[in-house]
């Protein structure tokens, strides 16, 4: 196998509709992996910057005008012929109707039920990752009541919601066992996941989903827990590293605006949250003070999401 000397830059659009399908297209005839799907896009040439790439590129090959894009996960991938550095953007907006201008078939894909094959390796965890949806919740009954906080869960999933961590930190151990069974059979009810914050022993006699890491139990962690969904908590680059290097699903950073959560840590603000997450491998959902309309603003700073913990009406 040979090995690549240097790496080439690519832009990948992420093409959306609003029920959460995306577009994939295969490789044409002539191109290494002819045949495989994969997401549009291309090289970056000399001098041009990424939104212009993948501008351009969508006009050569799908015949549209981005409207709305937003940057999203970056991955290094080594194929034989070349290393590539991947630039993932989120289309959500654009203008013209799709062609296949390269003579390659499209189809329109939901991240649980692919049905084209074969996909090109590189885009196995960006398939995972559009598992995982827009808003992550997280509980607060100790604070609020248990029974106002299942009422206000409720709400959301019935709302939409498919993301929750089981976040009770002071709540009584026979008690948080009662309140967990209940949260994750409701969850379930709904098609919703439920990931346990940092209790190991809790997380073994659930039927959770998941678990979410604390920053100071990742720090500590040598390996990946064996769970099918792994999140973990990020205040700073140094543990925003050590999550990618232990291949957790996503990450929360924060806080990025003041918190009640959190009053003795200082807000990152968004132009500090972009920086950190700049060209970073995983899903990272903003955290900290925010509301259900800042999302957007969340997107835009390339963010996978919001994580909320009172803003979950």
């Amino acid at each position: 196998m040979t090995i690549p000397t240097s790496i080439v830059e690519v832009v990948a659009a992420v093409i959306t509709r609003p029920n959460g399908s995306f577009l994939l297209a295969s490789r044409p005839e002539g191109k290494p992996y002819q045949g495989y799907w994969e997401f549009p896009g291309g090289k970056v040439e000399a001098g041009e910057s990424l939104r212009h790439a993948l501008g351009r590129e969508l006009q050569e090959e799908l015949g549209i005008q981005t409207i709305r894009a937003y940057p999203w996960i970056t991955r290094i991938f080594n194929y034989e012929h070349a290393a590539v550095r991947l630039h993932f953007f989120r289309v959500t907006e654009w203008y013209g109707e799709l062609q296949p201008r390269e003579n390659q078939a499209l189809s329109w894909q939901m991240a649980d039920n692919i049905n084209v094959t074969p996909v090109l390796p590189a885009n196995a965890p960006i398939l995972r990752a559009l598992l995982l949806p827009p808003v992550y919740a997280i509980t607060q009954a100790e604070e609020i009541g248990i029974d106002v906080s299942i009422e206000k869960l409720t709400h959301a999933l019935q709302n939409g919601l498919q993301l929750i961590q089981l976040r009770e930190k002071n709540m009584a151990k026979d008690k948080l066992r009662v309140f967990s069974h209940e949260i994750i059979t409701l969850a379930h009810t709904h098609g919703a996941k439920v990931l346990i914050n940092g209790d190991a022993l809790l997380f073994d006699e659930m039927d959770s989903d998941g678990i979410h890491l604390t920053s100071s139990l990742l720090m500590k962690l040598t390996g990946r827990p064996e769970t099918d969904w792994c999140g973990a908590s990020c205040h700073n680059a140094e543990e925003l590293f050590h999550a990618e290097q232990l291949g957790v699903d996503f990450v929360v950073l924060g806080p990025v605006l003041p918190t009640l959560t959190h009053p003795d840590l200082l807000s990152l603000g968004w132009r500090k949250f972009a920086s950190l997450i700049a060209d970073y491998s995983l899903p990272v959902y903003a955290l900290g003070g925010l509301r259900p309309d800042d999302l957007t603003t969340a997107l835009e700073h390339g963010g996978h999401g919001i994580a909320m913990v009172r803003g979950i009406a």
